[in-house]
Parts: structure tokens; sequence; C-alpha cells
């Protein structure tokens, strides 16, 4: 029998999971040859060729401790592993995605003595059911057996938490989430979720799919990131006597948020088509603005758990609703982390808490004009990392530039 394989993995910049498998058994010294160049990969498969990278140099994949879990579906199980971009050397390499998310979080902790605390809650299709069901139907929720609970069992099973599981409002449309934990973690823990689900819908029969919209005309699909703050362990973002409950800490944070969400989105939202979802009365993110329970909100504040016998100080959180699946979730959270700590250099709370005319672009290219005016968001990436993520995002601009929305959404359908 052929030995099981061991997958030591990378997110990209556009979001795909890509790496090298090994067949004999992990140790502490464990790594594979990896090569600069692949951080330049379109969504499509393209490689920008004016990376800054070219043909030479060597990296290795470096397993992440405790970044194991297991795929059980196929023939044989396989274990993917989470690793790191190093020089062969060993020292971690500056174009590192979460190296990235590591360098933000740390410095958030070093010089505010923060930690960020955040879930992820991923919204997606599948393909295949004999019966589509209604929306947020129970009739729904039973066409995905036995995928649905299947997936549940399988994120148990690998210490990833599952809240909540359930059928969306869209046609075939499917929502999952996992509970709050370090940020560092809820980005990995992202990262393998996408990878779980398309591998169980296989073995399902069925196809699942991140794509931030399947049509113009269809509903979106959203990855929410969950947001709180806490000092050693603590949490601290709730505080009922402050407008919108957010304590003064969080709203001069979360207020670097709104001050930057222009730019934040050219890697939060960096597909061609990721813009069509973002639009007003979409329940997307119509707006770069803070407010109680909205979902036009960039910044939504959610509600209070008084029902709960959990202390609401322990669920209080802010949700950004301005990602999707063709993001790396380690950039998310690294840029979001860099954005929290201009908010606290700022030292300025939110302004106004509430439905504002504040717009976000309304398209990826005006997203990054706004990037490419702000030398703050620039400076936060390493230069090679940035010239990277804004030239693939040329190679997509290209290969797509002859092609109707429609047919835009049609080829992303097919990748995420």
């Amino acid at each position: 029998m052929a030995a099981a394989l061991t997958f030591l993995a990378t997110c990209d910049l556009v979001g795909l999971v890509r790496g090298r498998a090994v067949t004999n058994p992990l140790d502490a010294s464990s790594n594979v040859g990896w090569v600069p160049a692949d951080l330049a990969l379109s969504s499509f498969g393209g490689i920008w060729e004016e990376n800054p990278f070219g043909s030479f140099g060597d990296l290795r994949l470096s397993p992440v401790a405790g970044a194991n879990y297991v795929l059980p579906s196929g023939a044989r199980e396989m274990t993917l592993v989470l690793s790191q971009q190093v020089l062969p050397d060993g020292t971690i390499w500056h174009c590192d995605p979460r190296a990235f998310a590591m360098s933000a979080l740390a410095d958030l902790k070093s010089e505010f003595d923060l930690e960020l605390v955040a879930s992820f809650e991923h919204e997606f299709l599948l393909e295949g059911l004999t019966y589509n069901g209604s929306p947020f139907g129970l009739d729904a929720l039973r066409a995905a057996e036995p995928f649905g609970s299947e997936l549940v069992e399988l994120l148990r099973q690998n210490g990833m938490d599952p809240e909540n599981w359930l059928a969306e409002y869209g046609k075939a449309q499917f929502e999952i989430t996992l509970g709050a934990t370090d940020a560092l973690t809820a980005a990995d823990r992202a990262i393998v979720l996408r990878e779980f689900v398309r591998d169980l819908a296989r073995k399902n029969g069925l196809r699942a799919s991140f794509t931030p919209i399947a049509d113009p005309a269809s509903v979106g699909n959203g990855v929410h990131v969950h947001l709180s703050l806490s000092r050693n362990g603590s949490p601290i973002t709730y505080d009922p006597s402050m407008p919108g409950n957010l304590s003064e800490i969080a709203s001069k944070a979360f207020n670097g948020i709104l001050k930057h969400a222009a730019s934040l989105l050219a890697f939060t939202a960096p597909s061609q088509i990721s813009f069509l979802r973002l639009q007003p009365h979409r329940w997307s993110s119509g707006g770069a603005f803070i407010a109680v329970q909205d979902r036009e909100a960039l910044l939504r504040i959610c509600p209070l758990n008084t029902v709960s016998h959990t202390p609401v100080e322990k669920t209080f959180n802010v949700e950004f609703r301005a990602a999707d699946a063709t993001s790396n979730p380690w950039i998310v959270i690294g840029i979001l982390a860099r954005a929290l700590i201009s908010g606290l250099r700022d030292d300025c709370t939110i302004e106004k808490i509430g439905a504002s005319e504040s717009p976000l672009p309304r398209t990826l290219g005006e997203a990054i004009i706004s990037l490419r005016k702000n030398p703050e968001v620039m400076s936060w990436f390493p230069k090679d990392l940035l010239e990277t993520h804004l030239g693939i995002r040329t190679v997509e601009e290209s290969a797509l530039e002859n092609l109707s929305d429609v047919e835009k959404c049609e080829r992303y359908l097919h990748v995420y």
C-alpha cells in the first residue's frame, strides 16, 4: 500500500493553497523546496512576468508547529501542514504572507500591549445538489446531507471549533463559521477550512465554490472577519458607557480601518469581480462607515448577546464585511492589524457611528488608485511583496479585459 502523503502548504496572494507533498513522516527538520516566483502566480495560472524574483533564488517550505490537519476523503487520508516560506538557512523570507501577519500582530502587542481576536465567516456555493431548497430553509440544509454533517464533524476532529452551519439566502449557498481565537490561528483555520469544504464536496460528488459572486445578478459570497481586542487575555472592546458600546481604545483602533478603507480593499477584495458584490443594497458593504447591526456597513457592530450566559464583553465584536475568498487570510489579518495600529497612533475616536455618505471604491482599479495615493498603507508591506500583489492584478485584468461581467464571473467560479 502506498505511503500516506503529507502536503506542506502555503497560501498565495490570490488566496489559493499551493505546496508540495512528502512521503516521509515529518520531524523537526522537515522542509521541502520552493521557488520565490511562485508568489507571482495569478488566479488563472499565469505568472506576472515582471515579478522581482525571476528565475533566481530558492526557498523552503517549513512546517508551522501544531498546524497539522487531516483530510480524510479519497483513497487515503492526507495530512495538510501549513508552512512558512523560509530561506535555505531557515530565515523567514521577507515576502512570506504568514510572516506579514505575524509581524503586524507582534507590533500591535509590543506597542499597545493588545492582542487581536478573530473569527472568519465563509459563504460558498455547492454545485451538483439535486434539490436546492428555500433560503435559510431546513429543506436546503437537509438537501446538502451528508456533506453538512460530515463537514462539521471533520472540523471538530481537527480542533477547528465549528460554530454554525446553515443554508444561506442564495441558491445552493451555505455558510460555515468557526469560533473566535487568536487572529493568527483564525487566519490559519480560514485557509484550511476552504480546502476541507472543497475536498469534502468532491467526496460527495459536489463542487464547492467560494467565488465572490457567481453572476452579476446573483448574491455574493463574503468572508466576514469578526474582530475584538484583548489585553493579557481580558476582552477590552466593550464599554456600555460609550457610543456603540465601543470602548475608547477600540474606537480609536477601528477608526484606523475607516481611515484607510479604500486602500484596504485592494487586498481584502482583490479580484476583478469582487466589487460586483460590494455595492449598496446587497447586504455586503455599501459604504465606508461603522454602524450598529447594519449589514451595509464596512464595519458592523454586532448585537449584544444577552440571552447567553457568557459575559457580553467576551462575545462583543466588530465585523469587517469587505473581504472575500480571492484574498489571502494572512494578508487580511495583517493589514487589518496594521490599520488598527494606525488608528491607535492617531489617537482619535470615531466621529460618527451610523450610516454615512462615505462611498467605497466601485472597482478594484479605484481601490488600487487609492492605495497608490496612500504612502502609509504602502509602507506596511515589503517592497517586493507589494509590487507582486499589484503585478498579479495587472495580469488578471489583462486576461479578462475583453470579457463581460458574466463571463468574468464564470472564470472565477471555476477557480475558487
